[in-house]
């Protein structure tokens, strides 16, 4: 397989987590969505990462539905996402908030990037979004008392919200403010001491 995307994505940095914990073998193409829009093009119409490339020449695109895929590959009992409900509907709503504020920080960042003189209403509103649902993940991790996200079993959801609070933190410090969020902010840090956090990481660079 090949994965394409660079790491200081949050998006492309969980399927790259996901593929090293399912001992999945991939070559990683460090693309950026700016830098190498052209031949990303050839590959993924969208031009967005992750891409994930196949053996058989297949292209998946979308990070829900990579990692769909990807769980398939293993056994159930070895998926990072529960396959019964309530667990995995509730599992998939804290992944749906933490990959919205990612998608909040794409946003608010290639506002301020892109245009001379940005939308205060928009930035608003899109802050007002993420800070929002920054509120909800910190009410939801202060409330456990586990070791992970959900009871003492690492999930997708330890591996979402802490790549979210990466991203967040590097390219909106002002808005990932450990103070505001203690609980969830103590949370991402003791997972990217882990050594698959480690591994699997970039410090945040700014699309050129």
């Amino acid at each position: 397989m090949i994965l394409i995307g660079q790491f200081d994505s949050p998006f492309t940095r969980r399927v790259g987590i996901t593929l090293t914990l399912y001992d999945i073998a991939f070559e990683h193409r460090p693309w950026s969505i700016m830098g190498d829009a052209d031949r990303l093009a050839e590959i993924n119409p969208l031009i967005r990462v992750p891409t994930l490339i196949l053996s058989n020449g297949d292209v998946l695109i979308e990070t829900s539905s990579i990692i769909d895929y990807l769980d398939s590959l293993v056994t159930p009992e070895n998926r990072l996402l529960p396959q019964i409900n309530p667990a995995r509907y509730r599992m998939l709503k804290t992944i749906s908030v933490a990959s919205g504020i990612s998608d909040m920080a794409v946003r608010l960042f290639y506002e301020l990037r892109l245009h001379d003189a940005p939308s205060p209403s928009y930035m608003a509103r899109i802050t007002r979004q993420a800070e929002g649902a920054l509120r909800v993940l910190e009410k939801e991790r202060a409330a456990s008392g586990s070791k992970y996200w959900f009871d003492e079993q690492f999930s997708q959801a330890d591996i979402a919200v802490t790549c979210m609070w990466r991203h967040l933190s590097e390219s909106h410090p002002a808005i990932a403010v450990p103070a505001n969020y203690p609980a969830l902010s103590a949370h991402a840090v003791e997972m990217e001491a882990q050594p698959v956090f480690e591994k699997i990481s970039q410090p945040f660079i700014a699309p050129a």
